[in-house]
């Protein structure tokens, strides 16, 4: 993403009832009410949090941008300490204490679950403040995304698929999903269904034992990334792409939902002159995003929800083309559909003003 500091606002609050460092990070509300997770995760400083909100909110705003969705890029963050004891108690105390900042934003900002938050969480939100989504069904909201951004990986990865090998179906293919979680998991599944050969891999080894019982391959995390493989699918942490890294690729293509995937954005030519063909993961990560809020923001019903998620491989297939027929990486292509966007709502506004 661009180095200059581009967002349209940022808080950085002390919980009163936990006393832990909050961040809500807005980088845009051109196309809409910005919308983004809540990650409550351990850092080393809380300006790191702080960093990892101001990227993870400018990838929402390119995400929403490239789905066509009417909303901008947000992000927030409970930022934990490496010595930090996360009692149930302190854990609800910052999550009241979110409320009422994600409140304050009066619907300028949405939240739901990212990494250590889930649709139980969303609940406590949900005391201070309507806008915060994928609560359990029980409480009103859509519950866990997991199923709509597999979907969508899915569409992406048949698109993928298409422009690389000229056949949409990955049956008989090698997969590595590198991830086992929820949406891991659910990727997995479904390439098995379409009859391609799964391979998984997770930090938790406790998870091998699932992975094995399902009818899947097994590779230890640290050669998930170099295994012999038609397509890689990175599903867990971000930052796995670097030049060292990508020397190691097997896989001519990758498409997975794991955020923030590059090191930095001129991976993407090292990507592109090994001839490996890199879908943004903000583009295939977005089922989830496009569901939740076309449900729960905008009033689609579940099937139409689902529609706008498949629409992600028509999407995919726009960007991968545009990047041959132009001679840049999809990144650049993804971006100058996005910017177009951005730029064409920005102009309208101030004439409207």
């Amino acid at each position: 993403m661009s180095q200059a500091f581009a967002h349209e606002e940022v808080v950085v609050r002390r919980g009163h009832r936990s006393g832990l460092p909050l961040i809500v990070a807005i980088h845009s509300r051109v196309l809409g009410p910005a919308a983004g997770g809540c990650r409550m995760r351990r850092y080393d400083t809380w300006q790191d949090g702080l960093t990892d909100a101001l990227r993870l909110s400018e990838a929402m705003t390119y995400k929403s941008a490239v789905a066509g969705l009417d909303f901008g890029g947000g992000k927030s963050v409970i930022a934990l300490d490496r010595d930090t004891e996360l009692t149930p108690e302190l854990r609800e105390s910052a999550l009241e204490d979110l409320g009422e900042l994600v409140a304050s934003f009066d619907g300028s900002y949405r939240t739901g679950p990212d990494i250590g938050t889930g649709p139980a969480d969303m609940v406590v939100l949900r005391h201070f403040s309507p806008y915060a989504y994928c609560a359990p069904e029980e409480h009103g909201g859509t519950g866990d995304s997991g199923g709509p951004t597999a979907t969508g990986v899915l569409a992406a990865l048949r698109a993928g698929a298409r422009h690389v090998f000229g056949d949409a179906s990955c049956a008989g293919r090698t997969v590595v999903v590198s991830g086992f979680g929820s949406v891991g998991s659910r990727v997995a599944a479904g390439l098995a269904a379409e009859g391609a050969h799964v391979v998984v891999s997770d930090v938790d080894p406790s998870r091998k034992e699932a992975a094995l019982a399902s009818g899947y391959g097994w590779v230890e995390p640290g050669r998930a990334l170099s295994a012999p493989a038609d397509i890689l699918v990175p599903a867990a942490v971000g930052g796995v792409f670097d030049a060292a890294s990508v020397a190691r690729l097997t896989a001519p293509l990758v498409v997975g939902p794991a955020n923030n995937q590059l090191a930095e954005e001129s991976v993407a030519d090292a990507l592109a002159e090994r001839g490996i063909v890199w879908v943004p993961d903000y583009v295939a990560g977005a089922g989830g995003v496009a569901y939740t809020l076309s449900r729960e923001s905008e009033g689609y019903g579940h099937e139409a929800a689902l529609e706008r998620v498949a629409g992600i491989g028509d999407t995919v297939g726009h960007i991968l083309g545009l990047a041959r027929t132009s001679g840049v990486t999809p990144v650049r292509a993804a971006r100058r559909i996005a910017e177009r966007r951005l730029t064409s709502a920005g102009s309208a506004a101030a004439v409207a003003t």
